[in-house]
């Protein structure tokens, strides 16, 4: 009988422990969701930005139906999440960047087109 109880013991201490590693997996997965969605809510407002910027008269401080000219605000181009870069600027499209900032290679870019909808979404790191 006392071996029996010993291998409930040793049972029930695997399964927690199991059940302890599965918690702090779906947690940290969860963490990680987080911070993408996140970055890629500011990414799209940084797009409407863009796209503003591109529309608006360049006697106005804007492109004039072109991207060349766009550069990311100081307030902007950085927040508690993410860093946020200008990888191109041509005329019909801007190509922004964010990475995080507790990870660096945990980035998103994305490409906003002539008529300022994101597309080309690229995630790297953890991201994935």
């Amino acid at each position: 009988m006392g071996q029996q109880q010993l291998l409930f013991i040793i049972i029930a201490v695997i399964i927690v422990g199991i059940a302890i590693a599965v918690g702090i997996s779906i947690v940290s997965a969860q963490t990680v969701a987080t911070f993408r969605d996140s970055i890629i809510n500011d990414l799209n407002h940084l797009a409407s930005y863009a796209y503003d910027f591109r529309i608006r008269l360049r006697s106005m401080g804007g492109g004039q139906g072109d991207y060349s000219g766009f550069t990311i605000p100081t307030k902007m181009k950085e927040n508690e999440d993410a860093l946020f870069t200008v990888v191109k600027a041509e005329v019909n499209s801007v190509v922004l960047c964010a990475a995080s900032i507790d990870n660096p290679s945990n980035t998103v870019q994305v490409t906003v087109g002539v008529d300022g909808k994101i597309n080309n979404w690229t995630f790297g790191g953890e991201f994935q």
